[in-house]
């Protein structure tokens, strides 16, 4: 973003009410140089920005922000933003307070993400002077801001919130009311079930972070999203979207319920799944190391499969110094695959990432066979076969009576049971999943699941040798879809839920894809993941959650059902919900 010089003798830019919103924004427009008037009720508040403020840059001589409870402050402002909690009569009432002050023709900005801006307008007295400011999460530098005129917003207003939207180094985006509050919803959805996996005891709430951003590529964590946020905010948007209506899924969290009671808001109040100082900086605390006691070394590598993520696997084990064999069902998909790794390999040596150098020599620690004899002297074999249960099961028998004592048996199964492969193998202990995500070479996340009868040093093994590959390690229970798939599916699903909506919009899919993206950051929008996944793999994965949990956000789309019926697969055969044509 450019510097700008400091604004000294320019009017004001005023914001009324200093919450996750208001005072990112605040601060944005400060380090920005422009002098700001800050309003709010809340003392604690208005302390808690002030801290915030002395600890940011700004330009040389820019002015520090006033901050107030007096309304008062804000005349001569040449422009006022309204950034109160999400309710018509608060909001109301503080724009009237703002009109009261600032004379006719003072543009006035409302921060509402649910209520209808029209009606804010009339409400206030000035509908021309009013216009939205759609702020997807708390500003951040180069974040999406939508400008959300209404038919009653003068020119000059409309001019102003444009403006606004550039002086605080913000990108507008064009997004849409619709969309923007379906990907909302979709969005706030799937950061509640965070919630719940997190009291339910499953994973910890930085692991669940962790592997929704290295396994969905999401700019930050649902926890992390959520301290940002505010979780009162949260709470207040799910609740309203419960009570309208009626989908369970929107009920917030027990947890979240207990914390916003408990005062533990976010990064607002300096405690939320995460701690912040007064400054509002993350404060991480050191966890312990990973125990690492009966870790067994593992030198040579087996994977079995000859797929894509079997392809993957034993270019990333190969590239990090281990002898690999790959076996596959037949000499020729044997050979494919090799020949696949060694293409691979070529484009990483165009991309900088390999050097042609360590191309050869991953190769030549790279060999295919196709008998399961060829792991007799592997330390560690990783199974990478069709996603099938009965196939698993006779997979894991065979490599039980194959694989030498000791040898860490895993899986990549990202839906099934690990402890029913563990065991069919006939050795339990000695079995683990390793849930790498496609393309292997390229993801950084592993989940690591592990059974019932896993033995710890198996566990050790396998989380060292995660480690050695350069891969972060998040570790789960065996339960279907552990962490990622147990959360994105719903979020998934309830995006094509809206496609059954009635009077749903004809583009509801590039449009709530866009909203997502644009609007979140999301690298891809529901619609466009669906594709990528595979639209059979997507609906084979449902049915798994749905035996599983039972609830009514795991029930397979009937729409996924029909389009996979069509033969229409997503990505791979160039037919689906985004890529029909192309």
């Amino acid at each position: 973003m450019t510097q700008q010089t400091p604004r000294t003798h320019a009017a004001p830019i005023g914001v009324v009410g200093l919450g996750s919103v208001g005072e990112a924004l605040t601060l944005l427009l400060h380090a920005a140089g422009h002098p700001v008037v800050g309003v709010d009720t809340d003392l604690d508040a208005l302390a808690r920005v002030g801290t915030r403020v002395k600890a940011s840059t700004a330009p040389e001589g820019a002015p520090d922000p006033v901050l107030t409870d007096d309304t008062a402050a804000l005349r001569g402002a040449r422009l006022v933003v309204e950034a109160v909690p999400e309710d018509r009569a608060v909001k109301t009432e503080v724009l009237r307070r703002i009109t009261g002050v600032c004379p006719p023709g003072t543009p006035l900005v409302t921060t509402t993400a649910a209520l209808s801006v029209a009606r804010l307008a009339i409400a206030c007295g000035r509908p021309a002077d009013l216009a939205g400011l759609r702020l997807f999460t708390p500003p951040a530098p180069g974040g999406p801001a939508e400008p959300v005129p209404t038919g009653l917003t003068c020119a000059q207003t409309a001019e102003a919130v444009r403006e606004l939207v550039a002086a605080a180094g913000l990108t507008e985006v064009e997004v849409g009311a619709g969309p923007a509050a379906d990907a909302n919803a979709l969005v706030l959805g799937l950061l509640n079930r965070a919630v719940v996996l997190c009291s339910e005891g499953y994973a910890p709430h930085d692991d669940v972070d962790t592997a929704m951003r290295l396994g969905c590529g999401l700019p930050a964590g649902p926890l992390e999203t959520l301290d940002r946020i505010g979780l009162d905010t949260a709470h207040a948007a799910l609740t309203d979207l419960w009570r309208r209506t009626g989908d369970t899924a929107f009920e917030p969290a027990p947890l979240l319920s207990r914390m916003v009671a408990a005062g533990r808001l976010g990064r607002k109040s300096g405690g939320g799944f995460y701690s912040y100082d007064e400054t509002g900086a993350e404060v991480r605390e050191r966890g312990a190391a990973p125990d690492e006691t009966g870790a067994r070394p593992v030198r040579r590598v087996g994977v079995l499969g000859s797929g894509a993520m079997a392809r993957g696997i034993a270019e990333v084990t190969s590239l990090a110094g281990h002898p690999t064999v790959l076996v596959a069902r037949t000499t020729a998909k044997a050979d494919a695959a090799l020949e696949s790794v060694a293409d691979s390999l070529t484009r990483g040596v165009r991309r900088g990432r390999v050097t042609p150098a360590g191309r050869e020599a991953t190769l030549d620690r790279l060999s295919a066979a196709t008998g399961l004899d060829a792991f007799a002297d592997c330390d560690l074999v990783i199974e990478a076969v069709a996603e099938d249960p009965d196939v698993k099961r006779t997979v894991f028998a065979a490599l039980g009576e194959a694989c030498a004592p000791g040898t860490v048996l895993t899986t990549t199964t990202s839906s099934l049971s690990v402890a029913a492969c563990a065991e069919a193998s006939g050795r339990p202990a000695d079995v683990v999943g390793l849930h790498f995500f496609n393309p292997a070479p390229v993801m950084r996340l592993v989940e690591l699941a592990h059974a019932p009868g896993t033995d710890p040093g198996v566990l050790a093994t396998a989380r060292a040798f995660c480690r050695e590959l350069g891969k972060t390690v998040v570790e789960c229970p065996d339960r279907t879809g552990f962490i990622v798939n147990s959360l994105l599916f719903p979020y998934l699903g309830a995006a094509l839920a809206l496609l059954d909506r009635p009077g749903a919009d004809d583009r509801v899919v590039e449009r709530t894809d866009a909203a997502v993206e644009r609007g979140f950051g999301y690298p891809m929008g529901p619609f466009a993941l669906l594709d990528t996944i595979g639209l059979d793999v997507s609906l084979a994965i449902q049915h798994r959650l749905f035996d599983h949990f039972e609830t009514p956000e795991h029930e397979p789309s009937d729409a996924l059902a029909e389009l996979v019926s069509a033969g229409l697969l997503g990505r791979k055969n160039r037919r689906g919900l985004r890529t029909g044509g192309r």
